[in-house]
């Protein structure tokens, strides 16, 4: 048996495996976490979410996300679901790529997006920085969706409701694609198409979500997008 190419194969392969490293390992990962105060106390969720600078080849210069909306169970068939979208003159997608750097930034630390991975601690998430909040009257129902206020959550569910606070943290950004917990990478949230079955009938159902909440939509969204990204 030949073994003379080993090497070089050898090598080719490792530079590939360390190409693929560097193009798909996020540039940080945050925590988004909401905080609901109720007649039983605060109830909470949260969502592990990945921020990926396009390192690629196709010098497009997009920055995206991996993760999933943030769905807190209020309790009594009541629920909160932060989108992963902000408003501006339509739904906007791209606000989340840069939730927790701009919240850092409005917390006073001056972080720069390439050292993101760094940071340590919780800070709050607040204003225009808050996303979209809906609330379904049947999780199983799309058309159900309803917008909520975060300065008056009351008026969707009743008095003794009000949000307690929204935060970001940055969490271990691990070794793609050993995410796994602790050191080795806090995993990217999966599982609000549990949540919501009819996401996974793809863009009409979500769409028709966003539509029954009164959300400005343009024409070329995926609706999909708003709660999960891949």
């Amino acid at each position: 048996m030949n073994f003379r190419w080993l090497g070089p194969v050898a090598l080719l392969a490792a530079l590939f495996i360390g190409d693929q490293i560097r193009i798909n390992r996020p540039g940080h990962k945050y925590r988004l976490t909401v905080e609901v105060e109720t007649p039983e106390g605060v109830k909470a969720g949260s969502s592990v979410i990945s921020v990926h600078p396009d390192r690629g080849y196709s010098r497009k210069g997009h920055t995206g996300i991996k993760g999933d909306a943030v769905l807190v169970d209020l309790g009594g068939g009541k629920n909160l679901v932060a989108l992963l979208a902000h408003i501006d003159s339509a739904l906007d997608l791209d606000g989340m790529n840069y939730l927790a750097l701009r919240a850092y930034k409005a917390a006073g630390r001056n972080v720069s997006f390439n050292e993101m991975s760094r940071m340590t601690g919780a800070v709050p998430v607040s204003g225009a920085l808050i996303p979209v909040l809906v609330t379904f009257g049947d999780l199983s129902e799309p058309g159900t969706t309803r917008t909520a206020s975060p300065d008056d959550l009351k008026a969707a569910f009743g008095s003794g409701f009000q949000l307690h606070r929204l935060s970001a943290e940055v969490v271990p950004n691990g070794f793609w694609p050993l995410d796994i917990g602790g050191p080795l990478g806090e995993p990217v949230t999966r599982g609000i198409e549990a949540k919501l079955p009819w996401l996974r009938a793809g863009d009409s159902s979500a769409a028709r979500a966003v539509k029954a909440a009164g959300l400005p939509i343009s024409g070329s969204l995926d609706a999909v997008e708003v709660f999960t990204r891949k």
